[in-house]
Parts: structure tokens; sequence; C-alpha cells
């Protein structure tokens, strides 16, 4: 296991990053702020954390979205929050993702895909990417739904690269990460134990948390580095999604 750097042990800090402070890509059926500096896009700051290199809050209006284009080496976990995205990719997957929904794609050696919002009202998702463990695998595709309001105020492990949480349900990816998510009602207060050196980075969605008394507005992100204890109070009906990074 990886040793926290000189840099980490003196700066074990929760960097908040506002929303209205995050790169912007804009189109005319495209609203997309992003949590990670992308090419010339967002703040120098904003690096990748450990293999997470993308977290993109997008809005596809209605009919629209991306065609057919290609990835490689990398994990993308889509988590739809509103509507739904309808994806066909060249190894003959095809399916539709509403909100609740999970997918988790394994470019692998290559894969070309499309996703689209084919519904009549806006789309919104969280797209996180991260570099996998091994290189030029198969491309693998799978989604599941998790019911996270049957628990509110639990972490629900969506998707991980580690074996026993793919054997309790979460969907497998080939990444040093667990992509957790909760849904928290106003004045719930949940605790998270941060395995040693571990990073993490956390957005909300639709209202203000406390994240160890750092204050996230909705849509905030957050990079959690060198914290041993989270403590998440909701002060609004929200869902928070976080990815904890590190081989535990």
């Amino acid at each position: 296991m990886r040793l926290p750097s000189a840099f980490e042990r003196e700066h074990y800090v929760i960097e908040h990053r506002p929303f209205e402070t995050l790169g912007c890509i804009e189109r005319d059926w495209l609203k997309a702020r992003l949590h990670f500096r992308f090419g010339e896009t967002g703040k120098p700051a904003h690096t990748a954390l450990g293999p997470l290199h993308i977290w993109n809050d997008d809005e596809f209006a209605p009919r629209s979205g991306f065609g057919m284009h290609a990835h490689a080496n990398v994990e993308i976990v889509t988590y739809v929050r509103a509507g739904a995205i309808t994806h066909e990719d060249s190894v003959g997957n095809t399916g539709r993702i509403e909100a609740g929904n999970v997918q988790v794609m394994s470019a692998g050696k290559g894969i070309r895909h499309a996703e689209r919002n084919e519904e009549s009202e806006l789309t919104q998702l969280f797209q996180i990417w991260l570099k996998p463990r091994t290189l030029d695998r198969e491309p693998r595709w799978t989604m599941r739904r998790f019911d996270l309001d049957v628990q509110p105020g639990c972490m629900i492990v969506l998707a991980s690269g580690h074996v026993a949480d793919v054997r309790a349900g979460a969907l497998a990816i080939d990444a040093a990460a667990r992509v957790l998510a909760s849904t928290m009602l106003a004045g719930q207060t949940l605790g998270h134990v941060m395995h040693d050196a571990a990073q993490a980075y956390l957005v909300t969605t639709t209202g203000c948390v406390d994240v160890n008394e750092v204050r996230l507005a909705a849509r905030d992100g957050a990079a959690v580095i060198g914290e041993r204890m989270l403590t998440i109070s909701a002060i609004d009906d929200t869902t928070i999604v976080m990815v904890e990074l590190g081989d535990r």
C-alpha cells in the first residue's frame, strides 16, 4: 500500500471546488462542468487525483448526444441523476440507462460507442473516468439499478475494483477505486472511515452537505486528501456520490 507523500502528510485537507469555479463546455445541446481539468479547459489546480482524472457534470438536451466515438484504456462510470441515456457500442451492447442506474464501460484495447438522450426531457448525469490497472484488455459493458432511497444515510458501493465489493453486488471496474453513493435526508449524518493513504472525491447533487465542517452547496465537489474519517451531514435532502481511491 502506498504511503502518503511528505506533501500529503503536511496537507491533510478537504479542497472545496464550488460548482461555479469548474471548467465549462457548452454547446447548443450540452452543458458540461468539469471537476478536473481536461486539456486546456478548467483550473490548472484541478489536477487528477490518483487514477481519477475526469468527473463531468453533464446536461444533455432532449433528442441529442454524442454519436459513435472511440475510447481505449479507460474505465468509465456513468451515474444518471435525471432522465435517461441510451448506449450503443461497437461490440454489440445496447441499453437505456435511466435515473438511478449506473453504467460501467471498460474501454480496454478499444471500443466505439454512442451515448444519446433519446427522451423528451433533460438528462443529467455524472461521468467519471479512471485509469485502469491493466492496459489493452477486452472491452466490457454492464449496467445495474441501485435503489439508494431504500437505505437513506448509508453508503452503497456502486462500482469497485475490489473483489469483495463485486461479490457483494457492486459493478466491477479495473481500477484501484470504489464508487459509492448515498441518498441522505435533511438532518442525517453518516461517517465513513477511509483506509490508509486513501484519497477521495465527493460531489453532492441537489442539496447542501457539510463534509468535516466544509460546506458544499449543490453540485460542488471536494477533493479529500489524508483524512482518515469523513463525517457527512446533510443540510437538505440530497444524494452524494464519492470515489474513494487506492487499494484496500
